[in-house]
């Protein structure tokens, strides 16, 4: 029990840790990237669609390799979900920084004095609990003295915390603006 409690313990350091910076950080777009797209928030929003999407991946493919889907895992599967994993962990921690250097962690009140809407509280505060969720998952992955249910723990706890953090931002932003366009690429 030592190796998920310490885990837990560091993901959720580490999760307070972003959200206090997201709330003492002066939000700037110095030190962010659109990667061409009219806005940081577009960006944002294809780069988290593309999260969720390799998050559904994940799960399925952890499913198979796993048997809970009666059928046999191909053999390249292993390093396609090592693979997609570390893929997604990269993105997601590209977007944390661009939410978090870019919006700040809003919680009370947002500038010029009016409350912040619960959709963005939620999604701040479930977006910093993801940063943290990647700390315990990686430990799960490269521990190998945890009990047998920390893996699946870890990586359902993460897949859960996306998910919230997709619909927050992605399905919102989607039905009020619809898909983001780019400068070039639309």
């Amino acid at each position: 029990m030592a190796v998920p409690l310490a885990a837990f313990g560091a993901g959720a350091l580490v999760a307070l840790l972003v959200g206090v910076l997201g709330t003492v950080h002066a939000p700037s777009l110095g030190g962010t990237t659109t990667l061409g797209f009219d806005t940081v928030l577009q960006m944002k929003v294809v780069v988290s669609t593309v999260i969720g999407l390799l998050a559904i991946l994940q799960v399925l493919g952890a499913l198979v390799t796993y048997g809970k889907l009666g059928i046999t895992a191909p053999s390249w599967l292993g390093t396609a979900h090592r693979t997609g994993g570390t893929i997604a962990v990269i993105l997601s921690v590209f977007v944390a920084y661009h939410c978090l250097w870019s919006l700040g962690l809003q919680t009370v009140a947002i500038a010029g004095g009016g409350a912040v809407p619960l959709r963005t509280m939620v999604h701040g505060l479930a977006g910093c609990a993801v940063v943290g969720a990647i700390v315990v998952k990686v430990t799960a992955v490269r521990s190998r003295r945890s009990p047998g249910w920390f893996l699946p723990v870890a990586g359902g706890l993460l897949f859960a915390l996306l998910v919230v953090v997709v619909l927050t931002s992605v399905v919102w932003y989607l039905g009020e603006n619809g898909w983001p366009g780019s400068g070039g690429y639309s």
